[in-house]
This record gives structure tokens, sequence and C-alpha cells, in this order.
């Protein structure tokens, strides 16, 4: 252990790290703790991002460390060594192990883990109101005794428990020695093989070292070699032979024996009523993730999510009140008229409040659309995030997902692009494999539009019969096919796939409403710079002509795809962001310059068209220069050979006409 272990502890700050599964309520009890005072970082040499906060408790100093999601200390995920390396590393004087009541049996497997590992640990059984509701009672002393470590009983959505913990981290006193899990007598012996040549200090006990070497853990075994220069070998060759000998059936052997530990560890703690009703929420649940009903659900929310509210309320009724009504008829007039009062020098009054003023074009487009398509469609987001719909979304999309070299994991980031792709882009490191990243990142820049390009694109080819079913037709269709082919062309192969399954319930109105301000601060504060910038360099083009030269080496593409020589304004906006491009066409609708074929072949080429420079920097900073150079090269000539073939079709059909 550190030396500052030894400090009073009244002349230090403690840390404590919070561990446990997703969904079980680490968050929420780190935002308990914590309050507002909160960073959010990298962790050192890796894309995954760590909470931290401080705590009061007791008088004491507390620094709170929200680790990423784990299953076991036997790490698969990128996440879940971060996690681990933050309870090998960085030592804290106490782990707060939160695990959901209702599924306290499979995730008490973790918890035998960490107390074996010697770890100084607290029991938060979490989400216990919804277990109760479902008729589940507990006895946590009677565990507490089993487990011979406080055991806190908790809701932390409600702040239950709060006190209790904090009680908890105030009083502890680490054990003497490990407790020991005994195991069966073969595993015993094999155990005994390997700590026996262990002379080396470690933040594990040995015995925990041991059975993640014997379960093949790569990081273990080296920092092993590490700590034992005269043993090394000779642990290695005890390993091998080992695993060896039991490679059939070591790891079931073992899980199995965790399991029979934690099933007479729970004889008479948890009761289970003989004939529980089911919830409405469970049986939303199940009806969720099972394809025959699931589908028709998925449509259903969709349809009444992103068509009518994104796209119906948002893109139409807030648009036309904002950007129709506020900057157009009112505030647009009014700030001209006063800057060409204040202000005589005309490139400066070109830059404010000209064709491409920072005020008349960067701020309406801001404000006046892209404000209300992403506040409706961030709110439609949270609203089903704290319904718990997204991991059931991820079962069902599953086996679909796994043809493109995915998992039902990479939902989350793919539902997350409909908002932000430059967001969503960044969450794609929560997948598991570089392969699955990677293919992640170019479906999100290839196909799928953020809410603002997403809610002006329904808006507009609502108003053309047939151009909306065409164009999220064509989406749908390179979406599949690209997947499935990249799937087979770039090796690897697709990792497995778990996911904790949060309860279904009512959204929380608070929950909703802060994740929705948190996430359109983030966007907004992100955007406006853009679109300021987006105006200045537009400016600038045209008072050096060189907006024009680009324009006319554009044209030539423009034609190629069916569309008239405006139509270029649109994708030069549509680099500097997609939803910026999306409201070039919203004016050039407005102005009658596209009938319906050429708008839904526009909306089909601008939505493939390259990602914008916030996300395009983003898949720099996540996959580096040579992927991300691939990926804008790949979807821009696909964006405009797909507009060409659709123009050509349209045009030999006589579909969309007028």
């Amino acid at each position: 252990m550190s030396s500052s272990r030894s400090e009073p502890l009244k002349d230090r700050v403690r840390k404590v790290a919070l561990v446990g599964t997703p969904n079980v309520g680490k968050s929420v009890l780190f935002n308990a703790l914590t309050g507002r005072y909160v960073t959010v970082s990298n962790y050192p040499g890796t894309s995954v991002e760590v909470s931290r906060g401080t705590a009061r408790v007791a008088g004491q100093s507390w620094e709170v460390i929200d680790t990423p999601g784990m299953y076991a200390i036997h790490t698969i995920t990128e996440e879940e060594r971060v996690a681990r390396e933050i309870l090998l590393n960085e030592r804290p004087d106490l782990v707060l192990h939160v695990l959901d009541a209702r599924n306290l049996e499979r995730m008490l497997a973790m918890t035998l883990q960490l107390v074996e590992a010697g770890l100084p640990v607290v029991l938060v059984v979490n989400i216990m109101d919804e277990a109760e509701r479902m008729g589940l009672s507990f006895d946590l002393e009677l565990l507490r005794q089993r487990l011979r470590i406080p055991v806190v009983g908790a809701a932390m959505a409600r702040k239950r428990g709060l006190e209790e913990i904090q009680q908890a981290m105030a009083t502890y006193q680490p054990p003497g020695e490990p407790r020991v899990i005994a195991y069966s007598r073969l595993l015993e012996r094999d155990i005994t093989a390997v700590t026996s040549l262990m002379s080396g200090e470690y933040q594990l006990s040995p015995r925990s070292l041991a059975l993640l070497l014997l379960q093949g853990d790569e990081e273990i075994a080296e920092l092993v070699r590490r700590q034992e220069p005269a043993n090394g070998a000779a642990i290695e060759q005890v390993v091998r032979d080992v695993t060896f000998v039991r490679r059939e059936s070591f790891h079931l052997d073992l899980s199995m024996e965790r399991k029979e530990i934690v099933r007479k560890a729970l004889q008479g703690v948890m009761q289970i009523p003989a004939n529980r009703r089911e919830s409405w929420g469970e049986r939303l649940s199940r009806l969720a993730v099972q394809p025959v009903t699931g589908v028709p659900l998925l449509l259903l929310t969709l349809y009444f999510g992103l068509f009518r509210f994104v796209g119906g309320f948002g893109a139409g009724t807030l648009v036309d009140l904002l950007e129709g009504r506020l900057f157009e008829q009112h505030f647009n007039p009014w700030i001209t008229g006063l800057v060409k009062g204040l202000i005589s020098w005309w490139p400066l009054q070109e830059l404010l409040v000209g064709e491409y003023g920072v005020i008349t074009l960067g701020l309406r487009y801001a404000v006046g659309i892209i404000l209300p398509i992403v506040a409706t469609f961030f709110l439609f987001f949270s609203l089903l995030e704290d319904a718990g719909y997204f991991p059931r979304l991820a079962l069902l999309v599953d086996r679909l997902f796994k043809r493109f070299g995915l998992t039902g994991r990479a939902v989350i980031p793919m539902v997350l692009g409909f908002g932000c792709s430059t967001m969503a882009t960044m969450v794609t490191r929560t997948l598991e494999t570089v392969r699955e990243r990677i293919l992640a990142t170019l479906l999100l820049a290839l196909a799928i539009p953020c809410s603002a390009q997403l809610g002006v694109i329904i808006a507009l080819l609502s108003k053309v019969p047939g151009g909306l079913l065409i164009w999220a037709g064509v989406m749908t269709l390179l979406f599949l096919v690209v997947g499935f082919a990249a799937a087979r062309l770039m090796p690897g192969e697709t990792p497995m796939f778990y996911m904790e399954l949060p309860p279904m319930r009512l959204p929380q109105l608070a929950n909703v409403l802060t994740k929705t301000y948190t996430r359109m601060q983030w966007y907004f504060l992100e955007i406006l710079p853009l679109f300021v910038l987006a105006s200045v360099l537009l400016w600038l083009g045209k008072i050096t002509n060189f907006f024009a030269t680009l324009v006319s080496a554009l044209t030539p593409l423009m034609r190629l795809i069916g569309l008239p020589r405006e139509a270029a304004v649109a994708f030069i906006f549509g680099f500097f962001r997609r939803d910026y491009g999306a409201a070039g066409l919203y004016d050039l609708q407005r102005k009658g310059l596209l009938d319906g074929r050429q708008l839904t072949v526009a909306a089909v080429t601008l939505t493939l068209f390259i990602p914008c420079v916030a996300q395009f920097l983003m898949m720099k900073k996540e996959r580096g220069w040579r992927v991300s150079l691939g990926i804008f090269v790949f979807v821009s000539t696909l964006a405009f050979g797909s507009g060409y073939l659709l123009n050509d079709l349209l045009l030999a059909t006589g579909w969309l006409s007028s």
C-alpha cells in the first residue's frame, strides 16, 4: 500500500471508487455524493472518460471516482480495463460496489471477487424500490453477516440510503486479512500451485491474481512478470500446465462454483413470492425485446417520436414560429436596419447582416432552425433513455447488427447519431473492439443524419409524395449493403454481447429535463461558434470571389445529379455542418428552386455527403488520419454516385416529376 495510507485521515483526501455493471445507478450515487463539483476527463492512455468529484462526509474530504461499467475483475472491454486500472493504480480507500437488487444473484459474483481480492468493499444494493414493487423482500443484515462486509439497501433515484452510505464511508474499518472464498479441492489445488510461488507485493490478493492468471488475463500476467523476477518463469509454467490440463472445463468450473457460492450466500436473504403479478413495465420490457412485437413497437416509437414530434412539431411548428415569424418578419429586418444605420462600411455590414451575415444567417440558422429541432430530438431521446428502452432496443437489433460486424451495444451511438453525429462518434469508444469502432464510425458518417438535418429533411420531403419513402429506402439500403460488405472485408470477429437491463418505468420529469438541458448546452455551445465561423468564411469567400469560384467548381457535380447551380451552396454549407446544409436546402425549397425529384436527390446526396467539420475532427481524434481520410473519400464518392443513379432512375420512371 502507498505511504499516504499512514497519514492521519483528517490530513488527506481519501478516495472512494464506485464500481458495478452499467445501468445499476452508479452515476446517480456519484451525483448525490458530489453535487455539482465534477470533472470529466479521459483516463491516461485511453479514450475512456472517467468522472471525478469531491464530497465531504463527517468532516472528511473524499475524492469520488465513477468508474466505467465492469462485469468482473477479469476484464474484456476497454471500459472494464480502465475500471480495474483505477482499482490497481489509484488504490482507493473504499470501493462502493453498486448492484441492482432485482438481479442480486447474478451480480453478487463480482462482489465475491472484490472481497476475495482484498479490496475495502461496501455493498450498495440499489434499486430497492423497484425490487419491492415486484414483491421481493431482503434480509440485508443476514447478507452482511455472510459476506462480512457492510451492506446498504438503497434507491438512489429517490435519495433513499444516501445517509447510510455516507455513514458506512465514515466508519469503515478495513479487515485484517482478505476473505478466503473456499472452492472445490481441485480448484484449490490449482490456486495453491500458483500462489505458493508468488512473493511480490500487489494491490490484489495472491488468490485473486492466481485465478486471473488461470483465466488467461494477459495484463495480470505482465504485472506478475514484473513483480516476480525470480519465480516469474516458474509461475508461467505452472499456469500453462494447469490451463492445458483443464483447457476444456476451467472457465465453466470456476463460473459454476462461484454461482453455487452465491446461491448459498443468498439462502434466506431474498424472498420471491410464489405468485407474483407481472408489472406493466415487465410486460412492456418483454414485448420490446421480442421481434414479433418489438419491431412494431420500434416503428411506432420512430413514427411518433421522430416523424411527428421532431419532424412535425420541432422542424415544422417551432421552426415556422422562430425562423419564419420571429427572425424573418421581425428580428432580421430590425437588426439589418439598426446595423446599416450605425455602420457605413459595406464589408462590415455584409459580415453582420448580409446574405451570409453572422446575425442574419448564422444566428438565424442556429436559433431559428437548428435549436428547436435539436431540442425536440434530445427531449425525445432523454424520454426513451430514462424509460429504459435503449437496452431493450440493443437486444432487439443485436442479431441484425452482427451481420455488420457489430453487436447490439452499437445501437446506442447509432441512435445518438440521430441527435449529433459528432457526439455519437465519440461514444463509439464504448464498443469493445477497434474493428467494431471503425465499422460504427463508417456507418455514422455515411447514413445517419443528425437530428437537425433529419428534422429539416423530414419537413421538406413530407411535402413531396413518395419522396420521404424513397429517401428512407435509399438510406436503409445503403446502410445495410455497406455495413454487410464492410463487415466481410474488414478482418476480425464480432465480440460477444451482454448488457444489463435497467427497469422499464415511467420517465421522471426532473431526470428528462436535466439530461435534455445538459445535451442541449453541449450541442449549442459547440454549433454556435461553428455557425459564426461558417458565416465569416462565407463572407470572406463572397468579398474575395472565392465563394463564387467554389460554387462554379461544384456546378458540374450539381448538374451531374440533376440539381441547379444554387444547390452547390447547400453542399458548401454541409461541409461546415450537416444541419447547416439541410437548412440551405430549406431556403432553396422556399424559393422554388427545387422540384420534388431534385429535392429528393439533394436530400439523399447531402445526407450521404462528407461528415461535417466537427464530426470529421472527432473521427480523426478517435480513429486517426488514415481511417478518417479513407472514410471521407469513400462516403463522398458514394454520395454523388448514389445521387447520379437516383436522379437517372427518377427521370427514367417519371417518379416525383412535378
